[in-house]
């Protein structure tokens, strides 16, 4: 176990939470795989990560894939910032700063706003298109269209 790793168990057992399942739908599982790919020293938006998981326009759902990780998990859901290079808010300031610090032990650089250069650090994939390990399946009770063609 990596020190980012003791750091959160360590930090999950100080706050007395239980860690949380990972919800087993397609939409958190393509978010995860696109999370898994981004490279250590690098960071990407939720904007980003929703817009590479086929779900454009749905950043706070990759919010919400993150937040139902548990305290114990593989995914680097440090690597992911908001669209101003910020650690995103949330209820317990000691999850941000451990973000924070996972993310300085990457190397990373936060100015004195407490902001990450996205131009310099944001992760530019080449293309995930196929190499994503969930296939994208059309949602369940929606009829797909074929594209209208004049």
């Amino acid at each position: 176990m990596g020190a980012g790793q003791r750091a959160v168990a360590t930090l999950a057992l100080r706050l007395k939470t239980r860690p949380r399942r990972s919800a087993a739908s397609d939409t958190y599982s393509r978010i995860y795989a696109v999370v898994r790919r981004i490279p250590r020293g690098k960071v990407a938006t939720y904007g980003q990560v929703a817009a590479l998981a086929d779900m454009p326009g749905h950043a706070r759902q990759v919010g919400y894939a993150l937040h139902v990780l548990s305290a114990t998990t593989t995914v680097p859901w440090h690597r992911v910032v908001n669209a101003s290079g910020e650690v995103s808010r949330r209820l317990l300031r000691d999850w941000e700063e451990l973000q924070r610090r996972l993310l300085e032990e990457e190397g990373l650089r936060f100015d004195a706003r407490g902001r990450i250069e996205l131009r310099r650090e944001r992760w530019r994939p080449q293309s995930l298109g196929s190499r994503l390990s969930v296939p994208r399946e059309p949602p369940r009770g929606r009829r797909v269209r074929p594209p209208v063609r004049a």
